[in-house]
């Protein structure tokens, strides 16, 4: 039995996608020109290493495009083939052995075999650099059958490990192709990399060897803007064909015209949220933490910030998740009660966000309402992904922050005490762990329970669920309803 699992995902930073423009027609021949297509991003990667770099912006752009794994999320959540055609799972659940597909190679033309699986999950665990790593240290060994197959132990069942092999953690990388990789990714997937002008563009070309169904184009332009507006005149006038995420809703008005343009609007697993340094003063106290949550009106403040688009979830579940339950009545709006478990105090705190378009306008409105109750906040807006990543994510020099944990399933890193929240209840992860090992049933309330945990702690405060909201030229086809995954899927992308 396939079972769902829980513990994805960290890194957990921003969304924002879109494209470039590409030009399609005939040749005078006859023959169809090679058709292209430009999509608009507003977060650029550092470098294109998703082993050791932080950070959505890569998986965004490489996973599924570029490398595959030996399975994949589909639009409705669920654990697909990929690399791998099928899986058995031992009836104790420890012992999951995958047949992969024939005839399977790499870009740089190396053939994909078994021993790449295991070279690729082994250095998950020898030469990744990022948190996430630790949801594979369930792995007890990797061996090969042969060629074609692939055996994984588990040292315990896990309800999460399937899901996390679905996520970058299971992206199969060459023996002879991690020479490079911040430069020069090689993948079995049906786009290869082109050409990365930094500070503008990364152009993703079509693989002509790819294994599987060719991509309708033959290459995809992932354009990165400074700011909304400069992305939204990109589209209007032709600059790119996709707007990836709408980084200014108030403006989708521009687009209404629907013989230019359609606007698709679907869900994330994004979580909007307000961070509070639960190591360090004030909020090291559980009840200036409460008090900030109950001095939020979050209906107002996504009305305000984003233009009523997205949701309301009071917790670190997107209700696309089995075990999520509305949490949003936990802490209403109550300025006189924040008032209240702040006891009369006032404080001067140090809100540094990304330089990004939800996390600035959403600041603007909590710094007003946390005014509100006596809590004085400091915007700093920082770069991103560089400086935010370094001074909030790495160091933990913040008091409050803003930000879009994008990945898949990450309540879990509330278990990890380094993490820049700070937070620490050890009960917390027990429950996850209870759930990782017991049953489908017990996975879901243990989990439950966990989500009511974070909540009661007001271990952070979960603004909106961030909506996926893009807007492309008519006649744009395969673009993904729903961002549920750590990949902007450009396999079926394709110009009418």
């Amino acid at each position: 039995m396939r079972r769902i699992g829980i513990w994805i995902a960290v890194g957990g930073l921003l969304l924002a996608t879109a494209a470039c423009g590409g030009d399609s027609g005939g040749s005078a021949s006859g023959t169809p020109k090679a058709q292209s297509l430009a999509v608009g991003f507003v977060a650029e990667p550092a470098n294109l290493d998703f082993t050791s770099t932080e950070g959505a912006a890569i998986p965004q752009a490489l996973l599924v495009n570029v490398y595959e794994g030996l399975v994949k999320l589909d639009q409705a959540g669920e654990i697909v083939p990929l690399l791998a055609e099928k899986w058995e799972v031992s009836g104790d659940r420890k012992t999951y052995t995958f047949t992969l597909r024939d005839n399977v190679t790499f870009s740089s033309g190396a053939p994909f075999t078994a021993d790449d699986v295991v070279f690729s999950l082994d250095r998950v665990k020898s030469d990744w650099k990022l948190k996430i790593k630790s949801q594979l240290d369930v792995v007890d060994k990797v061996e090969k059958k042969d060629d074609s197959t692939a055996v994984v132990t588990l040292k315990q069942p896990s309800n999460g490990f399937l899901y996390a092999m679905a996520t970058r953690l299971g992206a199969m990388f060459s023996r002879t192709g991690v020479s490079d990789l911040a430069n020069k990714p090689v993948g079995t997937g049906p786009y290869t990399l082109g050409s990365w002008r930094r500070g503008d563009s990364i152009q993703l070309d079509a693989n002509p060897s790819y294994w599987g169904t060719k991509p309708p184009l033959s290459s995809i332009t992932l354009k990165y803007f400074k700011d909304a507006t400069a992305m939204n005149n990109a589209l209007l006038t032709g600059g790119i064909d996709v707007i990836s995420s709408v980084q200014a809703p108030e403006s989708l008005q521009q687009f209404a015209d629907p013989n230019r343009f359609e606007v698709i609007e679907g869900t994330t697993n994004g979580e909007v949220v307000l961070s509070m340094n639960n190591d360090r003063p004030p909020f090291n106290d559980k009840k200036a933490r409460q008090a900030v949550r109950h001095a939020i009106d979050h209906k107002a403040l996504l009305d305000t910030a984003w233009a009523g688009r997205g949701g309301l979830i009071g917790s670190m579940v997107p209700p696309t998740d089995p075990w999520y339950e509305d949490r949003t009545g936990d802490y209403p709006y109550d300025p006189a009660r924040a008032k209240q478990l702040l006891g009369g105090k006032t404080y001067d705190v140090k809100m540094r966000i990304p330089n990004l378009p939800y996390a600035v306008a959403s600041a603007q409105v909590v710094k007003s309402q946390l005014a509100q109750v006596g809590i004085t906040a400091e915007i700093e807006p920082l770069e991103f992904p560089a400086r935010w990543l370094d001074q909030v994510f790495t160091k933990g020099d913040y008091d409050l922050s803003i930000i879009n944990h994008v990945e898949p399933r990450d309540m879990g890193i509330f278990a990890d005490k380094s993490y820049y929240f700070g937070y620490d209840n050890p009960e917390f992860g027990k429950l996850l762990a209870s759930a990782d090992q017991g049953t489908e049933q017990e996975q879901t309330d243990d989990l439950k329970q966990a989500a009511k945990l974070l909540s009661d702690d007001a271990a952070a405060d979960w603004l909106f669920l961030f909506p996926n909201l893009i807007v492309a030229k008519k006649g744009v086809t395969g673009l993904p309803e729903n961002a549920i995954s750590e990949s902007f899927d450009f396999t079926a992308l394709a110009k009418q």
